[in-house]
């Protein structure tokens, strides 16, 4: 018995590095006054890591003396925007994991980078990325 489950311990350890997830690039997101660049993104496979989209990269403010910061928006499946703040005037290092709360999974995502024109104006943003994977059937 011990025996059975030390193998099952085994092949789930297995299963688990097999199924780890890969990084994959986020082209550059460009909008007046603001970068987001060197990104990458990955979903986590089912009860891993919460099963969530994470993603790094770099945002940078490329209207620095124009008074107004930059910040990134993700959203995932069923679940409003989530902001993400930079700092004016400079480039910063972003890395976070975005979760679709009770589910097992993450497996559709949504990204763009943002200026914060104030009140009285709309932010302007890059394109929006969707991401989706595709779990085996």
């Amino acid at each position: 018995m011990a025996g059975v489950a030390a193998a099952a311990a085994f092949l789930a350890g297995a299963g688990t590095a097999l199924g780890a997830a890969d990084w994959h690039g986020i082209p550059t997101l460009n909008s007046s006054g603001v970068r987001f660049q060197e990104g990458e993104y990955r979903f986590h496979p089912p009860l891993q890591n919460d099963g969530a989209f994470e993603w790094k990269g770099r945002l940078k403010d490329k209207a620095q003396n124009d008074g107004h910061n930059v910040y990134m928006q993700v959203r995932v499946e069923g679940y409003d925007w989530v902001r993400y703040e930079g700092r004016q005037g400079q480039t910063v290092f972003m890395h976070h994991s975005e979760v679709a709360g009770g589910q097992l999974y993450t497996d559709d995502a949504y990204l763009r980078a943002c200026r914060n024109k104030g009140s009285l104006r709309p932010d302007n943003c890059s394109p929006t990325k969707h991401y989706l994977v595709r779990r085996g059937s």
